[in-house]
């Protein structure tokens, strides 16, 4: 190793000890906060300040050369852990039993297993020494607890793949014990082995059945390879390591395959890529919390046999304004075809409207138990914020991305008043489902952490037409992330009217535009042109756009009617508002309610432009038709110079959002250069939205 190196690695190593120093100093500034806030009625979290400080931050960052969305993801940790360490202080105050300067944690499985590394990340904002004690079962990590051997227990309770953990919920159902906390993990499956061989060299894999089933699909793809269950995720790396086969394997996390000297053969390998496991923290005695903190309630009832029993419940709760985050129904034990229902929702037990539903449920109930309130990390509260673009006002009501309605086109939330005469004139239209005359409120899609429609804030999808490498797709997302931009947009198969035309990359191209979402935190759009494509492009991608040449493509309208993603329906050049409706109509009678509109432009006797952005088609649209609608100037006018005035006009109309098209260098674009924004034009037009 050469002495320049050695020199380097010392001054990284020097900087490395600063920032832990400086961390130490500044958590020591949090803890003077959260002492302050234990005395005076203060906020625990001020997220317009949140929001300020990490758009100074990216500043920063890009003053002196540094990606600024790496420098916020560092920050969100840290102001995360700043707000846990708040939260355990007002704990404390409230439960003085609580304050003990070491805690046991029981867990199920061994060291580097999901349950151990959420315990680790729980409990890292207490001030206790934590030590953590592996056990066998569910059932061992829950009568430690009850014993006393243990002061809480890490519990699986769900994941967003494989679904709920029968076994974990019938286990609470059984013992007498209290959840006082939650924490949300996400699982990155990853296949290990004693050395990097190739897949088709691995004879059996080895991991618990949860994990198997979250990684159904990639395990389908082998052959020859025989699956087993094992009791959890790092004994079967340790087994793995023990035995010293090069042909087995096991799935678990990175961590379990370092802590076990394993290599990674293949990463990422889960069904879902947004795959997480939320796990309960389990007590001997509830704990109080304070109202501050954001909470959630977690209750076992059986309903009596009566008509409409259930409904009568959950109506208790709505009456209250209570939020269910979860409904979950299980077998009661020796009561053959009666269901004991598991319920979350926001609320904490010292919330009197809490209190009024739980005295109303008694009533209505055969069995009602409460397991406990305990602080959410799921709740829109407890979420991470977007730093404010740089040189943007906060949003106010004359701001046209956060009023809809801006210039008086239509009312924030709604389609404004709907006459009598329309009403009645749509129940003859052809289009049922998507008709205000079917439903009068907006449809509101959800996207990821973003809403599209209603009163939601406007959107913003931006991004190549094509997907031409993997270096210029990251580098279009960081640009859309750091100006404010909410989805990626980038064609993977183009349609093109020459058959000598770039016909996009495919799915490497496909590949490229997810790892630049996800490395950004951007949902993604693309294109889809065939059925088969489908399925495949649905596994990746958060929003399937059908082009306006395939607006009236049936077999395509129907397949996407049968998926569970938001599709982008564009309107054909040459079709009229009733037939693009019509359109949308045959995606949601085959099942699939999530559509969002998308005015393109159509073709007129105009030659200006590259089509005629049919603004009148919104308010006509809103008020026909409860879904959402966007714009897109882009391919609308067909320069760029152009984009920017039409996409302020969309919002003044009434649009839900925008998408536009960004290219590093449209000149040597692939396909649409003349239309595609320049970064700092782009960059320009995001301030012209927010002015």
């Amino acid at each position: 190793m050469s002495e320049r190196l050695e020199e380097l690695r010392g001054r990284l190593d020097a900087i490395d000890a600063r920032i832990i120093e400086a961390l130490a100093a500044r958590q020591a500034l949090v803890s003077g906060i959260g002492e302050l806030k234990l005395d005076e009625p203060l906020a625990l979290r001020d997220r317009a300040r949140e929001q300020d400080l990490l758009a100074r931050l990216a500043a920063q960052a890009r003053a002196v050369g540094l990606d600024g969305y790496f420098v916020t993801r560092v920050f969100r940790e840290i102001l995360d852990h700043s707000l846990r360490a708040q939260q355990e202080g007002l704990v404390r105050r409230h439960n003085p039993d609580r304050k003990r300067s070491e805690i046991v944690v029981a867990y199920q499985g061994g060291e580097g297993a999901y349950s151990h590394l959420a315990a680790t990340k729980h409990f890292a904002a207490h001030d206790a020494a934590v030590s953590c004690r592996a056990l066998a079962t569910f059932a061992d990590v829950l009568e430690a607890v009850r014993d006393g051997t243990a002061d809480y227990g890490m519990l699986p309770i769900e994941n967003t793949t494989a679904g709920s953990i029968n076994e974990a919920y019938d286990l609470l159902a059984r013992m007498d014990l209290a959840l006082v906390g939650e924490e949300v993990l996400r699982i990155e499956h990853c296949l290990v082995a004693l050395e990097p061989v190739p897949l088709c060299n691995i004879r059996r894999i080895y991991s618990h059945p949860q994990a198997l089933a979250q990684c159904s699909e990639f395990l389908r793809t082998l052959s020859d390879c025989h699956i087993e269950s094992f009791p959890n995720t790092a004994l079967a790396a340790e087994k793995v390591r023990d035995e010293r086969d090069l042909s087995q394997a096991a799935i678990a996390s990175q961590d379990a395959a370092g802590r076990y000297g394993l290599h990674v053969v293949r990463r990422d390998i889960a069904n879902q890529r947004e795959n997480y496991t939320r796990f309960v923290v389990v007590a001997a005695s509830p704990l109080k919390y304070d109202l501050r903190i954001p909470c959630k309630t977690s209750l076992i009832f059986a309903t009596k046999h009566e008509e409409g029993a259930l409904l009568a419940c959950l109506n208790i709760l709505a009456a209250q304004h209570l939020s269910l985050t979860k409904l979950e129904s299980r077998p009661r034990p020796n009561n053959p075809w009666e269901y004991l229902f598991y319920v979350d929702f926001e609320g904490n037990l010292a919330e009197p409207r809490v209190q009024q539903a739980l005295r109303e449920l008694a009533g209505k109930t055969s069995v009602l138990k409460v397991l406990g309130s305990y602080p959410s990390r799921t709740s829109r509260e407890t979420q991470p914020v977007e730093p404010r673009p740089a040189g943007h006002a906060p949003a106010t009501s004359a701001d046209p991305r956060s009023t809809p309605g801006a210039g008086g086109a239509v009312e924030q939330g709604a389609c404004g008043p709907v006459s009598p005469s329309v009403l009645q004139s749509l129940q003859k239209a052809p289009y049922k489902l998507v008709s205000r005359a079917t439903r009068l409120q907006d449809t509101v899609i959800r996207v990821g952490p973003l809403e599209v429609g209603g009163a939601a804030r406007p959107i913003v999808i931006a991004g190549p037409c094509s997907v031409e490498s993997r270096e210029m797709i990251l580098e279009c997302a960081r640009v859309v992330k750091e100006h404010g931009g909410d989805m990626l947009r980038g064609g993977c198969f183009k349609p093109r009217t020459s058959p000598y035309a770039f016909q996009g990359h495919g799915y490497d191209a496909l590949e490229w535009l997810e790892e630049a979402g996800r490395a950004y935190g951007l949902p993604i759009v693309t294109e889809v042109m065939h059925p088969a494509d489908i399925e495949p492009v649905a596994r990746r991608a958060d929003v399937l756009q059908l082009g306006a040449r395939n607006m009236q493509n049936f077999s395509l309208l129907k397949e996407l009617g049968r998926i569970d993603r938001p599709v982008l329906l564009k309107r054909g050049m040459m079709s009229s508002i009733d037939e693009w409706l019509g359109a949308a109509e045959y995606i949601l009678a085959h099942g699939n309610q999530q559509v969002i509109l998308c005015e393109r432009g159509i073709r007129t006797f105009e030659t200006a432009t590259r089509n005629t952005l049919d603004l009148a088609a919104v308010p006509v649209v809103r008020e026909r038709s409860h879904l959402p609608i966007i714009c897109d100037p882009s391919h609308a006018v067909g320069a760029w110079r152009w984009v920017a005035p039409m996409a302020v006009a969309a919002l003044a109309a009434g649009a839900h959002g925008v998408m536009v098209e960004i290219h590093p260098d449209p000149g040597q674009a692939l396909s649409d250069g003349p239309q595609s924004l320049r970064f700092e034009r782009f960059a320009e037009m995001m301030q012209r939205l927010q002015a």
